[in-house]
């Protein structure tokens, strides 16, 4: 992985470490490397609501522009709205301005290739290296690149969300919109294919994007579901984070359906369908032993990767398996997209509910989840694992579960910590593990000077 690029393209607070002459320079330097000027296609753009988005997408628009390449910006849709496009239209590349499920101050900036799938390790560092590079072209005249807005472009993305006429008539559904990039087109979606819809925070207003809302807080979802499930009718919900790559859900119950309970439902799906491939979903270290013991019990197999979508991505396209994701309610399939895809997994799911004749909680109610703790630790510098002290707390952590769960310490891809993770059917050992553990990170972290 490069220094500029993280585990999901270039994220930082916006205006200080993601100024717009860094996305400028980015611009210049991805455009740079795409096929020379016989070839017109041009590059799409799009970006969720946060309000550094506009001044972020005028800077790497002008970057792409300025190296002779067209750019095409399609305004603001979830992340893989623009992977749909890009594939759809045939399109050199995709550029998504988005800091996912990050705070407000933060943005970022994701690249897709003309295949909709994110770039590669070996490109990113291709475009790093070109970032502070003075030899990039600059034409002139006629030869500088055109901007433009999308002409209707949208429809490849509603086109793939329909496909396979999924009908969820008779089901009440409350859409958590996080104020972010699905804000409109996930509630219009769900209510085309039938759904009785009610929307909590799906306004177009960055300035609470994410904020106590959305994917990464649930209690409002919880509290909208219970609320609306009267008159003889039950209600769930579904929350998207900023850029909707990701969704949750809750239950007719008021109880959360992480993405472990989706992949195991989709996966069953798909298995009795005939439609996974090898009999196996990728996850990752952080999947839920009790949701691998489920997918067992129906001859599915889970296959684990390192934390973080473009891990998942490369499992899947490496083994040739068709669907994938993470806990954090990250589902890649196949079948529809080449990227993590939250309103058509609430298509998806919602689909097999409404088919059914079924409720939510009852399809995942074989997912029996082990007690699982996370804790973060505010570290700017990931070396302080390689202390004796945190070594030695680590190894007596793995020695007391003694083979009746897992420990797992890494460092954020997108943040600055380090997370904290134990797992085991001892509710109560695992909690006090993860926090004895992640105390000596912290205290580490004290010692080697300002977090």
């Amino acid at each position: 992985m490069s220094g500029l690029f993280g585990t999901d393209g270039v994220r930082g607070v916006a205006n200080r470490d993601l100024t717009p002459e860094l996305a400028l320079r980015i611009g210049r330097a991805a455009a740079s490397l795409l096929p020379d000027e016989t070839d017109h296609r041009p590059v799409i753009v799009g970006r969720d609501t946060r309000v550094s988005g506009s001044m972020l997408e005028a800077a790497i628009v002008a970057g792409i522009t300025s190296v002779g390449r067209d750019a095409v910006s399609v305004g603001i849709v979830p992340t893989p709205a623009v992977a749909c496009i890009t594939r759809s239209e045939d399109a050199a590349a995709g550029v998504v301005i988005s800091a996912s499920h990050n705070p407000i101050a933060d943005n970022g900036i994701k690249f897709f290739g003309p295949d909709g799938f994110k770039l590669s390790d070996r490109l990113e560092s291709e475009i790093e290296a070109l970032v502070a590079s003075d030899a990039l072209p600059r034409p002139t005249g006629m030869a500088v690149g055109v901007a433009r807005l999308a002409q209707n472009l949208g429809r490849h993305y509603y086109e793939e969300l329909y496909d396979g006429k999924p009908d969820l008539r008779g089901l009440r559904v409350v859409v958590d919109g996080a104020f972010g990039a699905a804000y409109a087109i996930a509630p219009y979606a769900l209510r085309k294919l039938g759904a009785e819809v009610i929307e909590i925070n799906c306004d177009d207003d960055g300035a609470r994007i994410n904020v106590e809302c959305g994917a990464t807080n649930l209690e409002a979802l919880r509290e909208a579901v219970l609320a609306n499930g009267g008159g003889g009718r039950r209600a769930v919900g579904v929350a998207f984070d900023g850029d909707a790559d990701r969704a949750l859900f809750v239950d007719e119950a008021g109880e959360v359906v992480t993405g472990d309970h989706v992949m195991f439902a989709l996966g069953r799906a798909m298995h009795a369908a005939g439609e996974l491939r090898g009999d196996t979903v990728v996850g990752t270290v952080m999947s839920n032993i009790g949701f691998e013991r489920a997918l067992r019990r129906h001859g599915i197999t889970l296959v684990r990767t390192p934390v973080g979508d473009r891990y998942v991505l490369e499992q899947m396209r490496e083994g040739e398996y068709t669907l994938g994701g993470e806990q954090s309610g990250h589902v890649v399939d196949f079948r529809y997209n080449t990227t993590g895809d939250g309103p058509r997994t609430a298509v998806t799911l919602l689909a097999i509910v409404a088919a059914n004749a079924t409720t939510l909680h009852e399809l995942v109610r074989e997912v029996i989840v082990a007690p699982q703790v996370l804790v973060n630790v505010r570290a700017g510098n990931r070396d302080v694992l390689a202390a004796p002290a945190v070594r030695d707390e680590i190894a007596a952590a793995e020695a007391e579960l003694d083979g009746t769960g897992r420990l797992l310490i890494r460092p954020s891809g997108t943040e600055p910590l380090i997370r904290v993770m134990a797992e085991g059917d001892d509710a109560a050992l695992v909690e006090a593990l993860a926090a004895r553990v992640a105390a000596r990170i912290e205290q580490e972290v004290g010692r080697s000077g300002p977090r």
